[in-house]
């Protein structure tokens, strides 16, 4: 027997287990707002207008398969009621079953994974047919972009109690093996040359840490895989070494040395989501436990430190600590605007620089690459890191749901955990 994460971390901190309350409580409120009830999926991003009296009005553009899919992976752990409240009055596996019926005309890669995924997690009867996609998507011998490649080995690691994949989740769980360089044990943007440009391809992001090893700890839980395990624990001790002094998940990584390219943007999706997600799977299937970091991470969202008075100013560790939360749709006349706009419904996305055309991460890119750990000083004091990207996306509340409401594998059971149980047909 289990409880969810989010007990856990009731006894761990209070102060963070009502802020991570409070964040749910606002995922379930945005959610039917990104919802586009005349296509049954979801919005791509959900961005802020100024309001002519003040404050924000908020714009739905575009939509997005692989949100809808990622949407329904974390809105599955909900109560049924709260499902359909979420996903337009569908349960979380009717609305797998949705995304699976349009399998057939969906081309890339990562969102046909996902369905797959989504439809393992919520036990729906067409999970062969999904993966069957995802097989005729993913053939051949040439890269793909590692976020994809770890979205594959995840819907085969979840698949594989209803489905044999065994020999599928072998070559796609070696795929990610091999992609590293060196003894590095970060993972690059593509598990081969030929998708990114030879100048940055030494450049990979957080997500090209956090799926893969997520992915990798999910196939040993499953199988017994030590050396998968080894991978991902590797993987998860040298982002949390990076780790902000703030608790920031840094962006850009040298996959070649292990070390850092350069910090910003810090998203709000993975400190309160995806950081979590693949560090509480990692501990749950027999990793190690990397919750001081989880935490120190979540902490951001409460004000982040370069909001306040003397932002932290480059992806070394930040020197100030997160200022008291703060409400409302937009900026105190006396304080830093804050990234959780309850009001509103929404996050705000991250926190970067400004820079024209992201010219500090161009510039740290192509110098890195010639010179490994350089540096150019001069650039963080002349784009300090203050800007705020006003929007929000679906799938950023999807792995919100997914890391918190999932079960805690290290944790006793306790009848109190938030009235949030596992949908029919989940598997851990």
């Amino acid at each position: 027997m289990t409880t969810t994460r989010l007990l856990a971390l009731s006894r761990q901190d209070p102060p963070l287990h009502a802020l991570a309350e409070r964040l749910l409580a606002l995922a379930e409120a945005g959610l039917p707002a990104m919802y586009l009830p005349d296509r049954d999926t979801f919005v791509f991003t959900r961005a802020a207008q100024a309001a002519p009296g003040g404050g924000w009005t908020l714009e739905n553009r575009g939509e997005s398969t692989r949100y809808a899919a990622i949407t329904a992976l974390g809105a599955r752990l909900l109560p049924e009621d709260r499902q359909r409240a979420v996903l337009g009055g569908h349960t979380a596996e009717e609305f797998a079953g949705l995304l699976v019926q349009r399998l057939p005309g969906v081309t890339n890669l990562g969102d046909a994974a996902l369905i797959a995924w989504a439809a393992a997690e919520t036990g729906h009867p067409k999970l062969a047919d999904a993966l069957g996609r995802v097989a005729a998507l993913d053939t051949g011998s040439g890269p793909r972009y590692t976020v994809e490649a770890a979205w594959v080995l995840s819907a085969l690691a979840a698949a594989r109690d209803t489905v044999d994949v065994e020999r599928r989740i072998t070559a796609a769980r070696d795929r990610l093996l091999r992609a590293r360089i060196g003894d590095s044990p970060l993972f690059p943007h593509a598990t081969g040359p030929g998708l990114v440009p030879w100048y940055r391809a030494h450049v990979s992001c957080f997500a090209d840490q956090t799926y893969p090893l997520q992915a990798l700890a999910r196939t040993h839980a499953g199988g017994d895989d030590p050396a998968a395990l080894a991978a991902a624990d590797a993987c998860a001790a040298r982002i949390c070494a990076l780790q902000g002094e703030a608790g920031q998940w840094w962006w850009h990584y040298d996959a070649r040395t292990g070390g850092l390219v350069e910090g910003y943007p810090v998203y709000s999706v993975h400190q309160h989501a995806m950081a979590p997600t693949a560090l509480f799977d990692l501990a749950d299937a027999g990793g190690a436990d990397f919750r001081p970091a989880i935490r120190r991470g979540l902490s951001w969202m409460a004000g982040p430190a370069e909001l306040s008075a003397g932002p932290a100013t480059g992806p070394a560790p930040a020197t100030t600590r997160p200022a008291p939360a703060t409400t409302g749709p937009a900026a105190s006349p006396t304080g830093p605007e804050p990234v959780i706009q309850d009001d509103l419904a929404v996050t705000w996305r991250k926190v970067y620089r400004g820079d024209p055309k992201k010219a500090v991460r161009a510039a740290r890119g192509l110098t890195t690459r010639a010179v490994r750990r350089a540096r150019i000083a001069p650039l963080d004091r002349i784009y300090r890191p203050t800007a705020v990207d006003r929007e929000c996306r679906p799938y950023e509340f999807g792995w919100m749901l997914y890391a918190w409401l999932a079960q805690d594998a290290a944790r006793p059971a306790d009848p109190a955990a938030r009235g949030a149980q596992p949908a029919a047909g989940e598997q851990r």
